[in-house]
């Protein structure tokens, strides 16, 4: 997919969610819940972006964006974000996500030096995980409003029923399927299109 055709895809994507959230008349979702109790050691690793709500921040990512987390305290994880540009390099972040709920530990702050509105470590909640699979092959993420939703996996590819599974699961937290864009991963999928249409 060229950058214009993913920059349209995007943008198709912003203002469907803008448009459905300013719409009058249309119902909000309760308060997107965590999962009731987040292992962390266990969340730690590598995480493949498989899907996700459109954000300004992944413009420049081509492909194969993933996250690896690791333990800095008891209520600190590193965060190492990259992804593959449209010019085959690299293009790397790292951060800081702090566990803002000691019940569920699933609740967290994160935060990235320099960028506008995310540069201090303390901070509201801007990262729920609100569901994680059993074995912890995948998980789904959100913030409170929903204006973000990643589908985080630990392999680049799942399976059409798994593609499914996950649909499901983004739906049920009150997202529509529709405005999250496929992250094309090498070895998985390779375009980027509404999950609904997955």
């Amino acid at each position: 997919m060229t950058v214009i055709k993913y920059m349209r895809a995007v943008g198709v994507g912003l203002f469907a969610a803008m448009t459905w959230v300013c719409t009058p008349g249309v119902a909000q979702a309760a308060d997107l819940q965590p999962v009731p109790s987040l292992d962390v050691e266990r969340y730690l690793g590598t995480w493949f972006q498989l899907a996700s709500v459109p954000q300004p921040f992944s413009l420049e990512c081509a492909r194969d964006t993933r996250a690896t987390y690791s333990l800095n305290d008891p209520t600190n994880v590193r965060v190492d974000n990259r992804c593959t540009t449209w010019t085959g390099g690299e293009n790397r972040i790292i951060g800081n996500a702090r566990v803002n709920d000691a019940t569920t530990q699933a609740q967290l702050h994160v935060s990235f030096p320099g960028v506008p509105f995310q540069s201090t470590p303390d901070g509201p909640t801007n990262y729920i995980v609100t569901f994680i699979a059993d074995d912890y092959s995948w998980a789904f993420v959100g913030d409170p409003a929903r204006l973000s939703g990643f589908v985080l996996s630990r392999t680049p590819a799942v399976s059409y029923e798994q593609w499914r599974e996950i649909r499901s699961v983004v739906e049920s937290r009150g997202y529509n399927a529709c405005l999250l864009l496929t992250s094309p991963t090498t070895g998985g999928l390779d375009e980027t299109r509404p999950l609904c249409t997955v």
